[in-house]
């Protein structure tokens, strides 16, 4: 996260990206989320209020919360998957941005069990690997449910929530809306080749790697974040 950034140019930056993955097939009704913590303020984040679908965040209704997953401030009512936001800050001091969703092609590689295998420039996002939460399907409604899904991320970037959804775990904003896009994407094309005949050959861990940290640059994650907002104030 930008080091200068200030609190109101974070809460444009949580009206933008939930716009953005409205507009990119994330929402699901009300029931999906982002937050961002707090510039200079690591035990605080905000996020998108209980009631109100991505497009709908507004600076009188974000949602202000500390890393025990109470409200402290804000117009809006707190989400009761908070524990997912909070226990990952918690967990991960390198994270700035945490979003879950239910996107569909996500959720129906979960349910198949399978890992995401590396085959497409989305899947070299996530080369260390997407890891499974598999404790329940229950909406994460408390500190150990969150606490198991921040355990089950471990370091990685994303995890999936078996026949629920996912959990992104981002240095900022810009980065967790990429990857949630990316990782569905990801999932989109593994399920679409094994039902076309399966996967055929593929390239090498180093080569992936190579191309992983060419498109995981920060300024590529604020290109194309920029691009997302103007092409969601076009519409």
């Amino acid at each position: 996260m930008s080091e200068t950034m200030t609190l109101e140019q974070a809460m444009q930056k949580l009206i933008d990206a939930g716009r953005i993955l409205d507009a990119n097939g994330q929402g699901d009704f009300t029931r999906g989320h982002v937050s961002i913590r707090v510039p200079g303020d690591p035990n605080t984040f905000i996020m998108k209020p209980h009631s109100f679908g991505f497009e709908e965040i507004t600076m009188e209704n974000i949602v202000f919360c500390n890393l025990d997953g109470e409200k402290v401030g804000g117009g809006g009512r707190r989400h009761s998957e908070v524990f997912i936001h909070s226990e990952i800050f918690k967990a991960r001091p390198d994270v700035n941005s945490v979003i879950h969703t239910h996107p569909t092609y996500a959720v129906a590689l979960s349910a198949t069990g399978k890992p995401l295998k590396l085959i497409s420039q989305p899947a070299s996002n996530f080369v260390t690997g997407v890891p499974y939460f598999t404790d329940s399907i229950r909406l994460i409604r408390d500190e150990e449910l969150g606490k198991g899904v921040a355990d089950a991320l471990g370091q990685n970037k994303a995890v999936l929530m078996r026949n629920h959804g996912v959990a992104i775990a981002g240095r900022s904003v810009e980065e967790s809306v990429y990857l949630a896009i990316s990782l569905d994407e990801a999932c989109h094309i593994q399920l679409l080749a094994e039902a076309a005949g399966g996967i055929g050959d593929t390239f090498d861990i180093e080569d992936i790697t190579r191309l992983h940290d060419q498109v995981t640059r920060h300024e590529q994650f604020v290109i194309n974040f920029e691009y997302l907002r103007r092409k969601v104030d076009r519409r």
